[in-house]
């Protein structure tokens, strides 16, 4: 009789240089892309309605990098405002934060790092761009904070998610035209409704370590307080369809977002963690379909 002899392999110690590499990939939320969509979204319905179709290319590119960079950082200095109430909160005490794999310091240095390479990409635009940049920094900066003082920091990340909307109008077209901050209004209303999703999954855990959110504000009211914020949002689509006279495409796609939504508040009404994590995850097709309305007006219209 003879036997085989089974062995567990032993696998290779990761390089450090890799495993520090990963730790700041999760800093920085690479492995999680959804919130560098949701700030993308709105950035190029601004480019496109600036534009009056495709935007120029470098523009585009300023934009979309800018994006990456800025959401990176944000996600880096909140994290580090955050590093007293993450352990506490099941859905974030494994970040390297948290855990203590990156420190307070170094998340500091990768902040300002990302921050440099967006302001140099923002230096290659228009002066009233370059200043504009200046109050998203300080946006960016100070959101994390919010929730300390504050029920309504989903207000003010929508308030810093959609400052490329003012800047990507000044780059376009040298100027911030209303119909410019009546987007930045809809996106507002836009981001706080899908970060209210995402602070209920969160609700029990921020109770008990005193954070604040719009979630724990409307309290048994949320669901009738997202009808009333997504309603608003698609009232101002609307106005601004209406006010760039947009064509049939937008109306179709301001249609298709409806019933998104509708779907969000189907997959949500029990109020479970796993299903508002879902419908935060849904308005990424939310904004695509707003998107995809633009573009094919525009496309038509060329």
């Amino acid at each position: 009789m003879s036997y085989e002899r089974y062995e567990t392999p032993i696998r290779a110690p990761v390089p450090r240089w890799r495993e520090r590499l990963g730790q700041y990939w999760r800093l920085v939320r690479g492995d999680r892309p959804i919130g560098v969509l949701l700030l993308l979204w709105p950035t190029w319905w601004a480019l496109w309605l600036a534009a009056g179709g495709v935007p120029p290319l470098w523009t585009l590119f300023v934009f979309t990098a800018g994006v990456w960079l800025t959401r990176s950082a944000g996600c880096v200095i909140n994290d580090y405002a955050d590093r007293w109430l993450d352990p506490q909160v099941e859905r974030t005490k494994a970040r390297p934060l948290a855990t203590g794999a990156v420190s307070g310091r170094e998340a500091l240095a990768v902040f300002a790092v990302l921050m440099l390479a967006a302001f140099a990409l923002v230096l290659t635009l228009d002066r009233l761009t370059v200043w504009l940049s200046f109050a998203g920094l300080f946006l960016a900066s100070t959101y994390p904070y919010l929730k300390r003082h504050t029920y309504l920091p989903q207000v003010y990340l929508g308030m810093a998610f959609g400052w490329g909307i003012p800047m990507a109008f000044a780059a376009v077209q040298g100027e911030v035209p209303a119909v410019a901050w009546l987007l930045y209004c809809a996106n507002i209303l836009w981001a706080t409704g899908y970060d209210t999703w995402y602070a209920m999954v969160d609700r029990e855990d921020d109770l008990r370590a005193g954070s604040k959110s719009t979630a724990i504000l409307f309290g048994d009211l949320d669901l009738v307080a997202q009808g009333v914020l997504y309603a608003l949002t698609l009232l101002a689509l609307a106005l601004v369809g209406r006010q760039a006279q947009l064509g049939m495409a937008w109306w179709i796609a301001l249609g298709a977002a409806t019933v998104l939504v509708a779907w969000q508040f189907r997959i949500a009404r029990g109020r479970g963690r796993e299903a508002c994590f879902r419908a935060f995850l849904h308005n990424n097709w939310v904004g695509a379909a707003v998107f995809a309305g633009l573009a094919v007006h525009y496309a038509l219209a060329g």
